[in-house]
């Protein structure tokens, strides 16, 4: 289907079609994603939302990719045309057959049934890949964080994790940097939001600070009865130029900001969104028993455009 018609599908759903809200997490390995997006799976609900990672769709395991001249993030290693054609059935409330990547292993497993409930995250290395997955979305995020801090995000997670050594991770690293720049990283120019959590200068050693660049693509909260003085200390906006020169809106959130600012300003975010329930606790953890304020707002916005997506 031709991205523009996958558009008009998504804005005018048939009898036949559903309009299941999608919201597409992209960026490099390690950059945040599966954090990110485990914040708002458990803020909704495993029952409302569910999450499916692009790389799923690995054409090789990785025994067979240290025989291959290209890595993961080259899109020859991927299944890129069926992940577009689940994506629009997904979009449009029907059902998939989805192939499995086990990261822990290496393997492809056998697939899996994936039956759209009220949203969809699709977050990994190439869901912004081209005009027509991103015509599936509704919201589109890009994860941007300085290279030194992925670096250590991924040295971590990978010999805690997956099984290697800091050694391997290091020139897996440097051998995928290429095709990093050629396929990964110009998907950040087509994001709805780029966040990207970094020290404060001066502050390397204390809790990281997020900055979310809300482009004018999507219509974003409204935050100006959330910014003012009273909350200056923990969140402020002002005007950037983005990578290509236009103005964009930069929402900042200091990683030292107090809870009790924090919670004003979600508060104050979530009540645009008018619903029952009061701002989800989950919100923030970057793993059990560590919160990140900053964390806690960037997923409240994300959320914010999820639930008013399914509105419209």
């Amino acid at each position: 289907m031709p991205h523009k018609q996958m558009v008009i599908q998504r804005a005018k759903p048939s009898r036949e079609t559903a309009h299941v809200p999608m919201l597409a997490i992209a960026g490099d390995s390690a950059a945040g994603k599966t954090t990110i997006t485990r914040g708002l799976v458990q803020a909704l609900g495993s029952e409302r939302i569910t999450s499916i990672c692009s790389d799923d769709y690995h054409r090789y395991d990785r025994e067979e990719r240290k025989a291959l001249s290209f890595s993961a993030l080259h899109p020859d290693c991927n299944y890129l045309d069926i992940m577009e054609q689940h994506l629009q059935l997904l979009a449009m409330g029907q059902p998939i057959l989805k192939p499995v990547y086990n990261h822990s292993t290496g393997t492809l497993d056998r697939p899996v049934l994936i039956e759209p409930p009220d949203f969809v995250i699709v977050e990994g290395l190439f869901p912004l890949w081209s005009k027509l997955s991103r015509a599936c979305f509704d919201v589109s995020l890009y994860l941007d964080p300085p290279e030194p801090i992925r670096y250590q995000w991924k040295v971590k997670r990978d010999t805690t994790k997956r099984g290697y050594t800091k050694e391997q991770v290091l020139a897996e690293l440097e051998r995928r940097e290429p095709e990093a720049a050629a396929f990964i990283r110009p998907q950040r120019a087509h994001a709805d939001i780029v966040l990207r959590f970094e020290a404060v200068e001066g502050h390397e050693t204390g809790p990281l600070s997020a900055t979310l660049l809300l482009r004018p693509t999507i219509a974003h909260p409204d935050l100006s009865d959330v910014l003012g003085s009273d909350t200056r200390e923990a969140i402020h906006l002002k005007l950037l130029r983005d990578e290509d020169g236009k103005p964009v809106d930069a929402v900042h959130i200091h990683g030292h900001a107090p809870r009790e600012l924090t919670r004003k300003v979600e508060e104050a975010i979530w009540s645009h969104l008018d619903v029952d329930e009061p701002v989800p606790e989950i919100l923030g953890e970057v793993e059990p028993g560590v919160r990140s304020e900053p964390l806690a707002v960037a997923q409240l916005i994300i959320l914010y455009h999820l639930i008013n997506a399914a509105r419209h």
